[in-house]
């Protein structure tokens, strides 16, 4: 159990998440030349969750829970948590029945979005800049830069086209891939104990995460 919790703990990942997060919360910079499709899609969700950032009626104490909850659901309409849910979990997720599926997802994307969702209100950053973009048929990778003071830390999203809706299944930061660590983290959970045991787990970390602060 305490080896299934400093898995669930991880600092890279919680890291790769927090720069995800910090990225949309922060200012961007134009896009050089022509960007496509992915980038403009990417672009489009930064700034509305800019808007709501900036909106002085949301800022108000009163107004965290409705400008949290505004801020998920712009995140959650570009990014494919069942994508990343089956990449992260691997082999495994052909294993589950639907139902199974739903929750594992369900409480992926709890943990996700809960983790750092506090560091994201009080983080200043100076700025994205996007690089380029790469597409592949129905795979595309937006490639950034986080600029904070004389940091340049490298932020690519890879997205992938469902529906003619370009979705992000991955970020990878500063050559870290956000999935391949919950892989890896996941996957030693379940050779030392159970599937079981990782969702039980899972189950606590959610509802530690949506308690409120004391």
């Amino acid at each position: 159990m305490i080896a299934m919790r400093r898995a669930l703990n991880g600092r890279r990942s919680g890291s790769s998440w927090f720069m995800l997060m910090v990225v949309i919360c922060m200012g961007t910079s134009p896009v050089p030349g022509y960007a496509g499709p992915p980038t403009d899609s990417m672009k489009a969700t930064i700034d509305e969750v800019l808007r709501i950032v900036r909106e002085k009626q949301l800022k108000q104490p009163e107004k965290a829970e409705e400008r949290r909850h505004l801020l998920e659901k712009v995140v959650e309409a570009r990014f494919d948590y069942t994508e990343m849910s089956r990449r992260a979990l691997g082999a495994p997720w052909n294993q589950l029945t639907d139902q199974q599926k739903q929750e594992f997802v369900d409480l992926f994307r709890t943990l996700l979005t809960n983790s750092y969702a506090d560091k994201i209100e009080t983080y200043s950053g100076e700025g994205v800049q996007y690089v380029n973009e790469r597409t592949e048929k129905e795979y595309a990778e937006v490639r950034t830069k986080v600029l904070s003071g004389k940091t340049e830390i490298p932020l690519d999203y890879r997205l992938i086209n469902k529906a003619d809706t370009w979705r992000v299944y991955d970020v990878v930061v500063d050559g870290v891939s956000l999935v391949n660590n919950y892989r890896g983290q996941f996957t030693k959970i379940l050779r030392a104990s159970s599937y079981s045991d990782l969702v039980d787990q899972l189950r606590k970390k959610s509802v530690q995460l949506r308690a409120p602060a004391p």
